[in-house]
């Protein structure tokens, strides 16, 4: 055994690390867009907050259980671990596949080029945008390749700072923004087929705004306590995005009215365009590209853990299974990943992949969901399962029904993007026992 294979990750990282990761997991530059996602496919204040009550109880939901998983199986990869243990490890091949060409680089890439739209608006630069969105992930590769502790204190500062934007949106908006709730119909139309469709296709925006959070479960193996502390993370951290999106939904519904927020696609920089002038909009833009740099630092120093137990399993390049001696980081996995992400931001085709993400997102989060109840019955670590889910198996089904409910939304909103995600996906099968057979051969 060599000294790199003898080496483990190094465990650094603590309750507010956790917070903070689970927060920059889902607060992106989605929630100072889409709250008008949502006003153009539900009409009135009842609903437009409604849904997005729905989409926070669903988050904390899955916040629940991925906790108890993670004081079960504390270990790095944390969802494609649940998977490999719960299922077998082609089910959990496919979903590291998934994040490695959909849900994980492409949302990187179409994110960084957010930033360098941002970016060149804020500066003046006349810089070509994709080198721009190649220099920023190439850059925080390099900062997460220093290990753990570095690329978290780099995400905790841009989780503080994005938390500072929008408290500043909020408090600005009420203060200065002028309006009030409108006191209109709950409904604005009978209730039918085509509301609950309507409805349906508002929470697909929503649910991919608060996507993210299970990303934290990557880390579990870089904690000092993952089970106390990364289960406390999930639950706090999710339950402080809630708040914070309800409160920006408030203050858009009251500055700008539902049909305000439905007329336009730039609502924060509405918002404090009223409340402040063309300078509030300068500063909201500041707030919202580092609020891009937070999400791809937190997916830099995520993901690349999935690939890296991937690897350790014997289903990935040897490679990439590989630490750093100094930093006890994946580099060879983290480099991988900002590659394929600048690859695709450089492709300039690879933006409408975003539309496939919550297709594939919710089917794995449905399926680890269900795992709880196969881990359950085999006793999978049972004596230091400290946290349990409450009201399982109900509320345990609810959420993987919720789930199976928003793919469906996402395939009938969108078929043809859905039918491609789900034939990348699948394509995943053939690789995998093509890969298990080559490693046979060569064992």
């Amino acid at each position: 055994m060599t000294e790199s294979d003898s080496l483990k990750p190094r465990r650094q990282l603590g309750l507010f690390d956790a917070i903070m990761i689970v927060m920059g997991g889902i607060v992106g530059a989605g929630i100072f867009a889409n709250p008008s996602e949502v006003a153009h496919r539900v009409h009135t204040p009842f609903l437009i907050l409604g849904v997005w009550v729905l989409g926070g109880c669903l988050a904390m939901g899955g916040a629940f259980i991925w906790a108890e998983l993670a004081t079960r199986l504390p270990g790095t990869g944390g969802q494609y671990l649940y998977l490999r243990e719960a299922y077998h490890p082609s089910v959990a091949f496919v979903y590291g596949w998934g994040l490695l060409l959909i849900t994980q680089t492409g949302g990187m890439a179409a994110v960084a080029v957010i930033f360098s739209s941002y970016f060149r608006e804020l500066t003046g630069a006349d810089w070509n945008a994709t080198v721009i969105a190649a220099s920023v992930l190439l850059i925080l590769t390099g900062v997460n390749c220093l290990g753990a502790r570095a690329g978290s204190n780099v995400q905790s500062a841009f989780m503080l700072l994005k938390i500072a934007a929008i408290a500043a949106l909020v408090v600005l908006g009420f203060a200065l923004g002028g309006g009030s709730l409108e006191s209109g119909p709950l409904l604005a139309q009978p209730v039918s087929f085509g509301l609950l469709k309507n409805i349906g296709s508002a929470i697909v925006p929503i649910a991919f705004a608060y996507g993210g959070w299970q990303t934290a479960t990557f880390v579990a193996g870089e904690m000092r306590n993952a089970r106390r502390d990364l289960s406390r993370g999930l639950l706090l951290g999710v339950a402080a995005v809630v708040g914070l999106y309800l409160a920006v939904n408030l203050t858009c519904l009251r500055v700008l009215g539902p049909a305000g927020l439905d007329a336009t696609t730039i609502p924060a920089s509405d918002v404090m365009r009223i409340a402040l002038g063309e300078r509030g909009a300068q500063w909201i833009a500041v707030g919202i590209a580092i609020s891009t740099l937070g999400f791809l630092s937190q997916s830099m120093l995520t993901a690349p853990r999935v690939y890296y137990a991937m690897a350790r399993d014997g289903l990935f390049f040897e490679s990439v299974g590989k630490l750093s001696p100094r930093s006890r980081a994946p580099v060879v996995a983290i480099v991988l990943q900002g590659i394929a992400a600048i690859v695709i931001a450089c492709s300039g085709t690879y933006g409408q992949i975003l539309n496939f993400e919550v297709t594939v997102d919710f089917i794995f989060f449905g399926m680890t969901a269900a795992s709880l109840f196969i881990l359950r019955r085999r006793q999978v670590e049972s004596d230091s399962a400290t946290y349990r889910v409450p009201g399982h198996p109900f509320t345990t089904i609810l959420f993987v029904l919720s789930c199976a409910g928003i793919v469906g939304s996402a395939i009938v909103a969108s078929p043809l993007n859905s039918a491609i995600a789900l034939c990348i996906m699948l394509a995943a099968l053939p690789v995998y026992y093509y890969w298990s057979r080559f490693r046979r051969a060569h064992s």
